[in-house]
């Protein structure tokens, strides 16, 4: 299969583009795109789309995400992560495992989180962190966030190590950040691992040197936010040219049209059983 996507294990030392770019070069395509970017210090699951692959990107459930952290507790860098010199030192008080599992239980649940400067959200189209690349801060607008599972992994010598599962959009830098001034001090991330990305596990992804075109997968089983629907092969004509279309009945908002078990295209809820196209996947 030239079309689909891979679950690749990111490694450290290379930004998310950098993984397209290589992998482009390894399978020989130009089109390679990813789902849920890392920072470069960051390791673990990257979801690729190759090809025709990359149009299904959007439509897979990364709702929550898991990952494993490293935090030292006592100071701090501009970014929240090793990739900036360390600005400042602070005491970190007496701490017990009951201590550390009790701050990380007060983050569960629903709240709000400020990005960092140092994300690729855009403000008046340039990404927050090529501003701050220029020295540059802007005022960032909270979003809401919910933080799912988080526990203590271990404790040793001003090394806090947790997991995580959280929504999408959650920073785990700021997260980190959160937990030390929970705790009474500062801190910042010295590793960083994406464990998951909805039901697709690290454990079950490569790294670049091991992949090849037998590790692209159909991405239409994994498309689980929407139904599925079989069209006759009438309507093949139809689909292709983007034609509003009436169905046997309402699927919800959003609906896979498949033909012969080869997705064609997401279509969109207008007015009960009338559905426009939203994009094509041939």
């Amino acid at each position: 299969m030239e079309n689909g996507i891979i679950l690749l294990d990111k490694e450290k030392g290379l930004t998310s583009r950098q993984v397209d770019n290589a992998l482009e070069k390894r399978l020989g395509t130009r089109k390679v795109g990813h789902l849920g970017t890392l920072d470069p210090f960051a390791t673990g699951l990257l979801l690729i789309g190759v090809n025709k692959g990359t149009k299904f990107l959007p439509y897979l459930d990364d709702s929550k995400k898991s990952y494993i952290a490293s935090l030292v507790l006592g100071k701090r860098t501009a970014s929240g992560d090793e990739e900036n010199p360390i600005l400042e030192t602070r005491p970190v008080p007496p701490l017990s495992d009951a201590s550390l599992s009790a701050a990380l239980s007060s983050f569960l649940g629903k709240s709000s989180q400020i990005p960092p400067m140092t994300s690729a959200i855009k403000v008046d189209g340039v990404p927050l962190y090529k501003k701050a690349h220029q020295g540059e801060s802007v005022e960032r607008e909270a979003r809401a966030i919910e933080i799912f599972s988080i526990n203590l992994a271990s404790y040793k010598e001003n090394t806090l190590v947790f997991t995580c599962t959280v929504s999408r959009g959650t920073y785990i830098r700021v997260l980190g950040e959160d937990i030390a001034a929970k705790l009474g001090t500062i801190g910042y991330l010295t590793s960083l691992r994406r464990l998951s990305i909805g039901c697709f596990m690290v454990s079950d992804a490569k790294k670049i040197g091991e992949l090849n075109e037998k590790d692209i997968l159909d991405p239409t089983l994994f498309i689980t936010t929407m139904k599925h629907v079989e069209i006759d092969d009438d309507w093949l004509g139809k689909v292709k040219n983007g034609q509003p279309l009436f169905l046997k009945e309402d699927y919800g908002e959003k609906v896979l049209l498949v033909l012969h078990e080869e997705a064609l295209a997401v279509y969109a809820r207008l007015n009960g059983n009338y559905y426009v196209s939203e994009r094509g996947l041939f």
